[in-house]
């Protein structure tokens, strides 16, 4: 359910304007997604997110221009990293894939052209297989650090 719902506010803060905490907790009820307040304050937290003034001047949760969000879920879903080609392969466990795959998107890789996102896996299609090497490593290095 965790997953559902971080995946359902990554998605619902990236498609409007959200400001307050009772605006997502309503926007998740009305896709069947009930939530106390408490819940939903660790998931803001979980998913780094912060209040960020956008292009109009609204405050908005966004996840943060760093790496930090990316990191954080990374951490949490990502099992391995791998590459073939111009291809990036991240295996997550189980219903954290498209989560993920938003906070990679939200943060702009050199070289990246695309991703996609099912269940357990993600495709990040990269310019060059020069590019698909370093941002692996980039992946491993800060996400594993032990060499996993």
């Amino acid at each position: 359910m965790k997953n559902k719902r971080h995946e359902a506010i990554l998605e619902l803060i990236a498609a409007q304007p959200v400001a307050t905490q009772e605006l997502l907790m309503e926007l998740l009820a009305e896709r069947g997604i009930k939530t106390t307040q408490a819940t939903l304050s660790r998931d803001i937290q979980q998913l780094s997110l912060v209040k960020q003034r956008d292009a109009e001047g609204v405050y908005r949760y966004t996840l943060p221009p760093a790496s930090a969000a990316e990191k954080s879920l990374f951490e949490e879903a990502v099992i391995s990293v791998d590459y073939a080609m111009n291809t990036i392969v991240l295996k997550c466990r189980a219903g954290m894939a498209q989560g993920t795959c938003a906070a990679i998107d939200s943060v702009e890789h050199e070289g990246v052209v695309g991703t996609i996102a099912g269940d357990d896996t993600i495709f990040i299609l990269v310019r060059s297989e020069a590019d698909a090497k370093k941002l692996s490593k980039k992946f491993k290095s800060e996400l594993f650090p032990s060499g996993r």
